[in-house]
């Protein structure tokens, strides 16, 4: 069984584009990614949280404007903060290392 997983960030530029490339090959999973702002390049919607059987926010503040926002389409679903700032360029070495460190414990 495929597990969908969303990694969500503010403008679904960086981080949550990393995490979804890196973890795009893993087995048994398939990943999507989105940001929580007006302006992000892919915004979250109901239609992704949907989807999603895991989601990953890299900060707090994300984690509380999907529960304020969408929590009618939550359903639920696990949400795990990574606590990663904003501080990385994509794929930046040392972003991969955190998210592989933080995110692969949490996959099948």
């Amino acid at each position: 069984m495929t597990r969908h997983v969303l990694f969500v960030c503010s403008q679904n530029r960086l981080r949550s584009p990393t995490a979804e490339q890196m973890f795009a090959d893993w087995p048994g999973v398939e990943t999507a990614s989105a940001g929580v702002l007006a302006d992000a390049d892919v915004p979250v919607s109901p239609e992704l949280l949907q989807w999603a059987d895991l989601i990953f926010v890299m900060e707090r503040a994300h984690r509380t404007r999907l529960s304020s926002r969408y929590r009618p389409w939550l359903n639920g679903t696990r949400v795990i903060c990574l606590d990663i700032p904003d501080d990385y360029d994509f794929m930046a070495p040392v972003l991969v290392d955190l998210l592989k460190k933080k995110v692969t414990p949490h996959l099948p």
